[in-house]
């Protein structure tokens, strides 16, 4: 999983991968609980949709993926989003995900699929469709279903399976009336069924450990789909997918499909090159489309690109250099300015064929979060980490994002589901929203208070002596903030530790970059964690079960009262101190905030590389959010390519930016996200994806009711209580769903920001030509 996102089986397959505290909540009330009321999405899906007359026959669409596939078995740990893309084209899928992220049932495979049976087992019967063939003429039936199973159960560990979540529920699998027809019995109820054989590999493949280990890494012989693989070419980083001849759905528009790898940085040049139709482009390049559409038609300079912002001054005296009588610097100038001439050039070629595309836009169905490691330092104990929350204005940092590129900016309310999806509510209102008073007394009951004695270390002392002595240490390039705060910034101004330069880190306090902790702590240091934890639950309970707005704001009115320390009453100050004044950065503490002699400090570390900017955006703002709280963060900054390897999956962090994908069944995707981490035999934390590490038995309960419960309304409710705890928790925070951006070729059809749904490549094409009249 990487800061960028990606589809969440996927993400699980490639890992061999919550307490509650101290908090005044009002009451609570939102779309939180609920029956089945709808949503829709935040932002409809963009893809030019076109009827099939419309669409010629014929022709290659080239498809820009991030990476060349390691596998083409998407149950492999190295499984990757180019795996999935295959798959879809190639491969049955018995559900399909619609617009609003919700499965329906694939009528290309499926006649029927349904329980029916639920005791003394849950028994699902599938009714296939008569036409559905492999593309070696054998019809798709029950030994394929059978194999899949035995493969993914787990119960073999000569199969090198990545994930078997659904299938080891499985007691066993049947042939019906006739081979069209698969009975499965489970031995657990599993109310997630409809995620299992989606895909379907063929028995070649599922039927031996050698075929599912290496008959589909490189290969997939059998296929049934509207495409199938014809060429793989590894070193040119393309795989082609041909229209299948053995189809039996509505026939493919295209002749071809070639998954080209491109990286994010090199896109723009593909586009405009023409050797790319397709490609998912970040906020830069999608300007850049834009300004070509705009610019068509007009003569002279660009106002923009390679030497726009160069001045007549500037121009000037780079004119005067270049003819002047010092040869050396003539000669550098002149080098110069030719290759600003080369490279103005280059830009305007580059813009004229990006005038060929278009930019879809929708919302990806992924969200962005502020993860918090719960597992050591200020941030183990719970009433700090919601402190941080409480701080934040995740409206401002959706809009940040979001407003820029033309898109919905709402902050996203749910750990679990997004908008449109059934089992979507906003279930914030369990943690609470942005107060920055409440955040401070927070922090305050935590024993965090301003003006706090802090004891000397080698680093303070360093820092101390460096700011005596002109601001900055021997041989260090930064230097103390112009605003006269103490931060210490770099020479860029912007406050952070670059991983790999020689200056000396700020803090040093987290754990070593690319060890894991092995620092279990979940508990906070207060003797009156449990009363907190108690309290915030009984909210967040009252919160998710709720079943009307009258109802619900009889039932949770909560009093002021209770245990000592169990919250911080609303507007309470900080012990021995004057009330903050949260409307003014005035109202600041007066100095840092220390405890037992040290500051509060957290680690924030982000991606540096060129396609993080909206992350590192936003990450700057939360820096400004905390700081007027008390709390200061180190941001450290490292490749893109090591984040969340060494950083955010050992544990290396404080605070941490990065997506999760949403998914249609949570009960089975989310759960290892957000179960309680417990000991490993050698004394490790095993965290599985739950890389906060913060967790409660009640969640883990609530996911297992709800992984077994049938009746669909039901399990619903309990996805939406269990999100009610996982915000009281406090691991991580959601803020905004993350941006889908596509440059398509303008005649380019049934294709762009999907959002929700899997792509139907059977109706992606290019639009007929229109005849011109005589």
């Amino acid at each position: 999983m990487s800061h960028d996102g990606l589809r969440l089986r996927t993400v699980m397959r490639s890992v061999a991968f919550l307490t509650a505290g101290a908090l005044t909540l009002p009451v609570l009330t939102a779309c939180g609980s609920g029956d089945d009321r709808d949503s829709t999405p935040a932002a409809a899906q963009d893809i030019a949709l076109a009827a099939r007359t419309g669409v010629a026959d014929g022709g290659t669409l080239t498809w820009a993926v991030d990476a060349f596939p390691e596998t083409l078995n998407t149950f492999q740990a190295d499984a990757g989003p180019a795996t999935t893309r295959v798959a879809q084209a190639t491969l049955p899928s018995m559900f399909r995900l619609d617009a609003r992220g919700r499965p329906a049932y694939n009528p290309d495979y499926l006649e029927s699929a349904k329980v029916v049976s639920t005791a003394p087992k849950q028994v699902v019967l599938y009714k296939l469709n008569q036409q559905a063939v492999w593309s070696d003429g054998r019809e798709i039936g029950a030994d394929d279903f059978l194999a899949q199973w035995r493969a993914l159960s787990g119960k073999d560990t000569a199969y090198w399976t990545a994930r078997n979540a659904g299938y080891e529920r499985i007691e066993r699998i049947e042939r019906g009336a006739n081979n069209l027809e698969v009975r499965v019995t489970f031995a657990k109820r599993y109310a997630d069924w409809r995620s299992l054989f989606s895909p379907l590999y063929p028995k070649d493949v599922m039927g031996t450990p050698d075929g599912f280990n290496d008959g589909a890494r490189g290969k997939l012989k059998v296929s049934a789909g509207p495409f199938a693989v014809d060429r793989v070419d590894e070193k040119g980083g393309e795989i082609t997918l041909r229209r299948s001849a053995r189809w039996w759905g509505r026939p493919a528009k295209l002749d071809e499909i070639v998954l080209k790898a491109v990286p994010r940085e090199k896109r723009a040049a593909a586009l405009a090159d023409g050797k790319v139709d397709l490609a998912e482009i970040g906020p830069g390049d999608a300007r850049r489309i834009g300004l070509a559409e705009r610019d068509k038609g007009a003569s002279g300079p660009l106002a923009h690109g390679p030497g726009a912002a160069t001045s007549p001054g500037q121009a000037l005296r780079s004119w005067a250099i270049a003819h002047g009588d010092d040869e050396e610097a003539a000669d550098a100038e002149q080098l110069a300015r030719a290759k600003t001439r080369k490279a103005i050039e280059s830009y305007a070629d580059e813009q004229a064929g990006l005038r060929n595309f278009t930019v879809r836009k929708s919302l990806e169905p992924a969200y962005t979060q502020l993860a918090l490691n719960g597992s050591t330092g200020p941030l183990a104990d719970e009433r700090v980490r919601r402190a941080v929350a409480r701080a934040l204005d995740r409206q401002e940092l959706a809009t940040v994002v979001l407003q820029p590129l033309g898109l919905p900016a709402e902050p996203v309310g749910s750990h679990l589901a997004l908008a449109g999806q059934a089992a979507y509510a906003d279930n914030s209102g369990a943690l609470g929203e942005q107060d920055t008073a409440e955040a401070r007394a927070l922090l305050a009951d935590a024993g965090w208070v301003p003006g706090g004695t802090v004891k000397d270390t080698k680093d303070t002392k360093d820092a101390k002596d460096a700011k005596d002595g002109g601001g900055r240490t021997e041989g260090d390039a930064k230097k103390p903030d112009a605003a006269g705060d103490g931060t210490v910034r770099d020479a860029d101004g912007d406050g952070t530790y670059i991983v790999g330069r020689d200056d000396p880190k700020p803090g040093d306090r987290a754990p070593a970059t690319g060890t894991a902790s092995t620092d279990a702590v979940l508990a906070p240091a207060s003797s009156t964690a449990a009363l907190q934890q108690r309290a915030v639950q009984r909210q967040a309970a009252r919160f998710a079960t709720a079943a009307d707005d009258g109802e619900r704001a009889d039932r949770q009115r909560v009093g002021q009262g209770g245990a000592p320390g169990a919250y911080a009453p609303r507007g309470t100050a900080a012990p021995n101190t004057p009330a903050p004044d949260a409307t003014s950065a005035a109202g600041a503490a007066s100095g840092p905030l220390a405890k037992d002699g040290k500051p509060l400090a957290l680690r924030f570390v982000l991606p540096s590389g060129p396609g993080s900017e909206a992350l590192r955006a936003v990450g700057e703002r939360i820096s400004r959010m905390l700081e007027r709280i008390g709390i200061r963060t180190e941001t450290t900054k490292v490749a893109d390519d090591s984040y969340f390897r060494d950083h955010v999956a050992s544990g290396g962090y404080d605070l941490a930016l990065y997506s999760w994908p949403a998914t249609a069944y949570p009960a089975t995707d989310a759960r290892p996200i957000y179960a309680k981490p417990v000991p490993a035999a050698d004394g490790s934390l095993n965290v599985e994806q739950n890389y906060t590490r913060v967790g409660t038995d009640h969640i883990d309960q609530l996911f297992d009711q709800a992984a077994g419960e049938l009746d669909e309304k039901e399990a619903r409710e309990l996805v939406r209580q269990t999100d009610a705890r996982i915000w009281a928790a406090a691991g991580s925070i959601p803020l905004y769903q993350r941006p889908e951006l596509v440059a398509a070729r303008k005649n380019l059809a049934n294709a762009g920001a999907f959002g929700f749904e899997t792509p139907r490549y059977e109706e992606i094409g290019f639009t007929k030509s229109v005849p011109r009249k005589p």
